[in-house]
């Protein structure tokens, strides 16, 4: 076959330019000379290089003389002169010393270089020079193997690569350059010194924004989105600032005072985080300023997720080898707890696992097993739940009693007492028994419990970090009216814990809020109202102290021995727990102001005891302390006429016919015959 049509008409492709290569090879740091070895030992041979189609293509004839010059490799600018033979002359030429290369420039990188770049001559800097070092032009040539290009980077000196490095002046070098380096890291310190003083690090004293700017700025950027970072960087120094005496004097603005700065902070918390300005400030100061801040960036996190091994079904180690075989990543919640695992990744969604559906576990936040863990009911004890939904707690304290005694398990609100009642089911729990009652109608609906929860409802500033929406919709008037229902309902479960119990008479009192408000005052107002109860420790093993005194308030001493936990501390939902204990009968009348359970007027109000009524005589002495018939006559005649009455009996006229009775009016014949008469 001969020559296709289209290699007639294109050609063969022309050589690469080896003058390229020596100048891409030049940048990268060797010496010219050095370059075109290296360019005419991988060049390959011409001999070999022509084939018997390059010999048909040269007995064709170029029509231009553009052709002619690209097939012969030269130009007029180049030059007569062959490459091979000016690289012939210059190898007579001495040598130029070379200066040491770095790292970078080694031959993979030269390759690298060669397969990446373009050979077509595209770039015309690197064309110009390729055709000069092309030509083998002598002038260009004795100019080449004198000048040297610096081995460092393009902003030293040119002086510095020209110097020759000897055994005489390398230790001079090395001094330059280790001089180099340090101007290099003074001026690298300077910088941060510079930065570090416009962020107010070093003893730059923070000023306040004033407030008609703040009004002007409002009222002309009002549709803008305020600056972040200039919001957090601003908050950062206020902090600081306000961090400790010293501080205060050192950074502080002459003139101003500190609550002047505590404003400003609180302003800017709001601003950055989105809370109201009264929540801002209620939190703020339950904390330092550094805690405090603290506080606020720990609620933007979520906390982990948490599940609670379901004891009555399985044991912990089995639950978390099956979770493991399914893909989850998991731990132990802590030394503290024995039925807790941690979850940080899951390929299965946890709430339709098999050992979810089969009641082997319950998600649950790890800060709620604290109020059961301070309770520890027993077994075979009479346990009350008195906001029990969604079932966390109340399934909790039925596996600690290994489902014997009896737990009541209410919750106020019908809708959330269905979810109550799935989980009771799917978790295997069976000495339950779920009632939708007001808490606060306890003890008169039953009483005499040897251990009462009441995880009562609150603000939920604990939980903001699962409930944003606190920030926002929480005023004044909520911590009014929820600190007043929450003292009914400490007093109602305080009155419905029998005193007598042996192994019981405990009140564990519980919040998911921090403030002082929901926690210590409440339980102040119970110790001042129930001097029949005292507080007791928690039998937890951590946990900041209670508050025992609050700007300005002063609470009893033995609140120290409640709990508290912050999402910055423990990394758990913010929590409250306190414990009682009920060491006598409570006052007569107690629960009268306590309960708003609507009246009946057709029942006479009596004082009765709601306790169960012991199987045995002697139980019955110790619960009742025996029984007086005399004291209870006038009750039982009460209950009498009351039936009479429902059943249309007159009581009076029952009455005077026993009278007669008695009298003997009827002990004989003839009375009664008389009496029929006269009838």
């Amino acid at each position: 076959m001969g020559v296709s049509r289209r290699m007639k008409k294109q050609g063969t492709p022309e050589p690469l330019d080896e003058a390229h290569f020596t100048n891409l090879k030049r940048k990268a740091g060797m010496s010219v000379m050095d370059a075109r070895r290296e360019s005419e030992k991988n060049a390959p041979n011409p001999k070999r290089r022509r084939s018997n189609g390059d010999k048909r293509k040269q007995d064709e004839k170029p029509k231009t003389k553009e052709a002619k010059e690209k097939i012969s490799g030269t130009s007029k600018s180049a030059g007569s002169v062959p490459p091979h033979r000016s690289a012939i002359k210059k190898s007579k030429k001495p040598d130029a010393v070379t200066l040491p290369q770095s790292d970078e420039g080694d031959d993979d990188s030269d390759a690298v270089m060669n397969d990446e770049f373009d050979v077509s001559g595209s770039d015309t800097e690197d064309a110009g020079m390729g055709d000069a070092l092309d030509s083998g032009s002598d002038v260009y040539d004795s100019g080449d193997d004198h000048a040297h290009r610096a081995m460092f980077s393009e902003d030293e000196d040119e002086s510095d690569a020209e110097e020759k490095l000897t055994a005489a002046n390398i230790v001079g070098l090395t001094r330059k350059l280790d001089k180099e380096q340090a101007d290099q890291e003074a001026e690298a310190a300077a910088e941060l010194q510079e930065a570090a003083l416009q962020t107010n690090i070093e003893g730059e004293r923070l000023l306040l924004e004033e407030s008609d700017d703040e009004a002007e700025a409002v009222k002309t950027n009002a549709l803008l989105a305020p600056d972040l970072q200039m919001l957090r960087q601003r908050i950062n120094d206020t902090i600081r600032v306000l961090k400790d005496k010293t501080n205060f004097a050192k950074y502080a603005e002459e003139g101003r005072s500190r609550a002047e700065y505590e404003a400003q902070v609180i302003k800017d918390i709001c601003l950055y985080y989105g809370y109201n300005e009264y929540l801002c400030q209620l939190l703020f100061n339950l904390f330092s300023p550094s805690e405090a801040f603290a506080f606020f960036e720990a609620n933007e996190t979520p906390r982990p997720v948490v599940i609670r091994t379901n004891t009555i079904r399985t044991h912990r180690r089995d639950l978390a080898q099956a979770l493991i075989n399914r893909g989850v990543t998991l731990e132990p919640v802590g030394k503290w707890s024995k039925v807790g695992l941690q979850i940080f990744e899951s390929a299965v969604p946890l709430g339709a696992t098999p050992e979810y559906l089969a009641g082997h576990y319950i998600l649950q936040a790890a800060s709620s097993f604290l109020p059961v863990m301070a309770l520890a009911p027993q077994e075979h004890e009479r346990v009350l739940d008195m906001a029990s939904a969604p079932g966390g707690k109340t399934t909790h304290m039925a596996a600690l009693m290994k489902n014997t005694g009896c737990i009541f398990a209410n919750d106020s609100n019908k809708s959330r007492a269905k979810g109550l009642i799935g989980n009771i089911h799917r978790l295997g729990v069976k000495n339950t028994i779920i009632c939708n009652y007001d808490a606060r109608e306890f003890p008169k609906v039953i009483g005499g419990f040897d251990r009462v929860l009441l995880d009562a409802p609150c603000s939920g500033t604990g939980v903001i970090a699962k409930d944003p929406s606190v920030k926002t919709n929480k005023t004044e008037k909520d911590f009014i009216m929820l600190p007043h229902l929450q003292k009914q309902l400490l007093l109602a479960a305080i009155d419905s814990v029998d005193h007598t119990s042996r192994t019981g008479g405990y009140i564990v009192y519980s919040t998911c809020s921090v403030t002082v408000e929901e926690n210590e005052q409440v339980v102040q107002y119970a110790l001042l109202k129930r001097p029949n109860v005292k507080l007791v420790e928690t039998g937890l093993v951590f946990g900041v102290e209670g508050k025992t005194a609050y700007r300005g308030k002063i609470f009893d001493k033995s609140l120290s021995m409640a709990r508290r936990y912050y999402p910055h501390t423990y990394n758990v939902d913010g929590f409250f727990v306190s414990k009682f204990k009920k060491t006598g009968p409570s006052p007569t009348g107690s629960t009268a102001g306590v309960t708003t359970a609507p009246k009946r007027e057709d029942v006479d109000e009596m004082d009765v005891d709601k306790r169960p009524v012991p199987e045995t005589a002697e139980e019955s002495e110790d619960a009742f302390g025996g029984f007086d018939e005399e004291e209870d006559e006038e009750y039982i005649e009460r209950a009498k006429k009351a039936v009479m009455r429902k059943k249309g009996i007159d009581p009076k006229a029952l009455k005077g016919h026993q009278n007669k009775k008695k009298n003997g009016v009827n002990g004989s014949g003839t009375s009664g015959k008389k009496s029929s008469k006269s009838k």
